[in-house]
């Protein structure tokens, strides 16, 4: 990847800069612009490219090997995984991390308990029939 994709992370924002890496690489691997068996950075080269501890960018693979977008194997390095089986399904724990991050910054915002539920009412769209 040394040569691909650039990632960018925002170290002042809302966002935890290794959900940042981690949602960037998920939509270049889901996209097909890393396609599987390319070769990742080291955690470390990655960390001295972004200016981030290595610890951050660790993370945002460990959460990646956990849904099954990369592999790490000694000697090989990290590559993306093959495509999973079938339909994606969420990680609770993840998505529970979203969801308060998503509260949090909308609080920030201003936003009460309502507002905050209108707007993901408004974001879902329809109800499915």
């Amino acid at each position: 990847m040394t040569t691909g994709p650039v990632l960018r992370v925002d170290t002042a924002g809302h966002i935890p800069p290794y959900e940042q890496i981690r949602a960037q690489l998920t939509a270049l691997i889901a996209s097909g612009r890393l396609p599987e068996g390319e070769r990742l950075p080291t955690v470390r080269q990655l960390a001295s490219d972004l200016g981030l501890a290595p610890g951050t960018v660790a993370r945002a693979y460990r959460e990646l090997e956990a849904t099954g977008l990369i592999r790490t194997r000694r000697g090989a390095g990290t590559r993306v995984a093959a495509p999973p089986e079938g339909p994606p399904r969420p990680d609770p724990a993840r998505l529970g991390a979203l969801v308060r991050d998503f509260t949090s910054a909308a609080r920030d915002l201003g936003a009460d308990d309502a507002t905050i539920l209108e707007a993901v009412r408004k974001a879902l769209g329809p109800a499915p029939q």
